[in-house]
């Protein structure tokens, strides 16, 4: 099996449309989603609508449940929250209904997806320190986790018991007793390269390699900038 792994959209249709012309010439078997799919940026139908037709397996992150009631938006920053209200009034009661039922936590195979945590999915906690990851790799069930939140990529392995952070971009994972994957993300990345980040995992291979893709942040800015959101989710885009 090929796959490709996705998350932290955010609403941004021009990355999202890039990052899938690019899924279909890697001709992946089958696509995950690490959550956040809405939040920040201005066109979240157009994604929720693409992401729908992938038909893949999909995980909440906390802009998704908090969009929907199921996660307080008096955890985010005030521009993130207002991007959550605006958000708000946009969704369907369809697109509400799917949000609703997203769950925190999936197993495909031998992989397990989450947006932020295994240790209580649904505080959306972040991986931090090596604690944080250990706590995660004793809970892991399955060899492999993808997981995203913090919008950077990085791989953090256990090996005959010892952790091993990896920040490039090609991950062998033949040596991997377990290993902890941020697949980064396609509509806010936020570590000093604009593209859009997503993964690409080769089971045959034992590879995962994280892919940048251009986009056309011109526009997706100016739609940011045009629906009136935060100026700030805007600048991010642009680094």
């Amino acid at each position: 099996m090929k796959y490709g792994v996705i998350g932290d959209i955010h609403s941004n249709y021009e990355a999202l449309t890039a990052v899938v012309k690019d899924l279909q010439e890697e001709r992946v078997d089958k696509i995950l989603c690490t959550g956040d799919i809405i939040g920040y940026a201005a066109e979240p139908i157009p994604c929720m609508e693409i992401i729908r037709d992938l038909d893949c397996t999909i995980v909440a992150g906390n802009h998704d449940y908090a969009a929907v009631g199921k996660f307080p938006s008096a955890y985010f920053h005030n521009d993130a929250r207002a991007a959550i209200i605006w958000t708000t009034h946009q969704l369907t009661n369809e697109h509400a209904e799917f949000l609703k039922r997203l769950p925190l936590v999936e197993e495909v195979n031998d992989i397990t997806i989450v947006h932020a945590s295994l240790n209580h999915p649904e505080f959306f906690d972040y991986i931090t320190s090596g604690s944080d990851a250990q706590l995660n790799l004793d809970i892991l069930k399955t060899r492999i986790c993808f997981y995203g939140h913090s919008h950077v990529p990085l791989a953090i392995f256990l090996a005959e018991g010892t952790l091993h952070v990896d920040r490039g971009g090609t991950f062998d994972l033949r040596n991997a007793d377990k290993v902890l994957i941020n697949v980064g993300s396609v509509g806010q990345p936020r570590d000093w390269d604009i593209r859009a980040s997503y993964a690409i995992y080769d089971e045959k291979e034992n590879i995962v390699q994280i892919k940048r893709i251009k986009y056309n942040i011109h526009d997706a800015v100016n739609k940011i900038y045009k629906a009136g959101l935060p100026e700030v989710n805007a600048l991010r885009l642009m680094g």
